[in-house]
């Protein structure tokens, strides 16, 4: 055995124990105690061959290591002889920006397999989101199935850092692979992501082989949806239409949580009623423009919920990029269905003040390629009847309203009565988390 005086002269790696010996695991230990190594030594005796790099001695090295000489050492395993597969986890874990540059340039090189494999999950492990394109194709395409494996481990060590909808669709096609334990990683990416719920749910309705599909009903076990409170606009009193309450029953069967209703045309908005108060709330806003309700009705409900719990509010119906291309494929189907002389979609709304308000607007025209017309409630001389006897009107309103009232006799539905929007809809509120 060495003693601790002996130990001294470790700074020479020409003294180390050759592997196997009785004296080696003692005079590593005593190396590792020592409160500073000259690394440099020990580098060059391994890229030189003096010295076998056994992962006994990377152990105890790696803790020393900074960015510049752990690139060194990969640089080396890299091109030696035969390659020790159990050295790239011990000496490629350090984030550094040469380390990253060693890895990119090797995984363009014809490496062997074995190598390839090794180095994928490294490239993941340092985080930059200018490799997801690599590591993606390597994952999506043809080939090896361990270098596959290896670059589908790389996206899932670094999942946090790559842009999540590139990410979301490359984890959507793999489910869909015909290598069962790549799907199955796919999966498990995806109930890890922010949007993790309604990723899977969209999963359910393709075709997965059956392993798969257990697996992600398995997931979305792990993953229950929270109570929603929908605000919505409501008659005069607070009255709640018959289609929210229809659509309320609904979404609350479908999702296995409550889901109850809030009109914002009571008379105290911004107290809440005791009874719908639910532990870990969502509130959802089901207005279509960003009018006072959505300015200054909902702030208010928040703050007041607040008093009672945590609750959580969502961004008004209007704002979702996916209601808005709901919208667009109704405008879509009605030009698609209109009588040969006319040109343009009207989508009928009641009236909105503000810069905000017309800025929403003019991007709702760009989304949909229809023409916004602000409706007043009471004024029976703005054309409505012309447009709306050719079928080329779309109000802008969820349920009856003093809207519908307005237009009542005409041909135009509210959006919840047309099948499309209402199915639509149901499939957004249902994928909430």
């Amino acid at each position: 055995m060495v003693s601790l005086t002996a130990i001294d002269l470790c700074l020479d790696p020409s003294r180390l124990p050759p592997y196997g010996s009785t004296e080696r695991w003692p005079w590593l230990q005593a190396l590792r105690r020592q409160p500073k190594i000259p690394l440099e030594p020990w580098i060059v005796a391994i890229e030189t061959g003096e010295l076998q790099p056994h992962s006994d001695l990377c152990t105890v090295l790696v803790e020393r290591l900074d960015g510049v000489l752990a690139a060194r050492l990969l640089a080396w395993w890299i091109g030696s002889e035969p390659a020790d597969l159990s050295l790239p986890p011990l000496i490629g874990r350090i984030r550094h920006p040469r380390c990253a540059d060693v890895l990119r340039k090797a995984l363009l090189q014809p490496l062997d397999h074995q190598r390839l494999a090794a180095l994928y999950p490294l490239l993941g492990h340092q985080r930059n989101p200018d490799d997801f394109t690599l590591l993606q194709e390597r994952a999506l395409q043809p080939g090896p199935m361990a270098v596959r494996a290896a670059a589908m481990e790389g996206l899932m060590v670094g999942l946090s850092s790559w842009p999540r909808l590139p990410l979301c669709l490359t984890l959507r096609k793999l489910v869909r692979d015909l290598d069962t334990q790549l799907a199955a990683q796919a999966v498990d990416g995806l109930a890890r992501m922010p949007s993790a719920r309604s990723s899977l749910l969209a999963l359910r309705r393709r075709e997965l082989d059956p392993e798969i599909a257990k697996r992600v009903a398995r997931r979305l076990r792990t993953l229950p949806p929270s109570p929603l409170l929908l605000l919505v606009h409501g008659r005069a009193g607070g009255v709640i239409p018959a289609e929210w309450q229809s659509l309320a029953r609904e979404l609350g069967q479908c999702r296995g949580t409550p889901v109850r209703l809030q009109a914002l045309t009571a008379q105290d908005v911004a107290t809440p009623d005791p009874q719908l108060f639910l532990p870990h709330l969502t509130l959802v806003p089901l207005f279509l423009l960003p009018g006072a309700h959505v300015r200054v009705d909902v702030p208010a409900l928040t703050s007041a919920w607040k008093r009672w719990g945590a609750v959580r509010r969502l961004p008004f119906l209007g704002a979702w990029p996916q209601w808005q291309q709901i919208l667009a494929a109704e405008v879509m189907a009605l030009q698609q269905a209109k009588a040969p002389n006319c040109e343009t979609i009207f989508m009928l709304h009641h009236p909105v003040e503000g810069a905000l308000a017309h800025r929403y607007l003019s991007h709702l025209e760009t989304i949909s390629g229809a023409r916004c017309m602000p409706t007043p409630y009471g004024d029976q001389g703005d054309g409505v009847a012309e447009l709306t006897a050719n079928g080329t009107t779309l109000p802008l309103t969820l349920a009856d309203s003093r809207l519908s009232e307005r237009l009542a006799g005409h041909s135009s539905k509210t959006l919840l009565a047309r099948p499309r929007c209402r199915e639509k809809l149901l499939e957004l509120l249902v994928a909430l988390p």
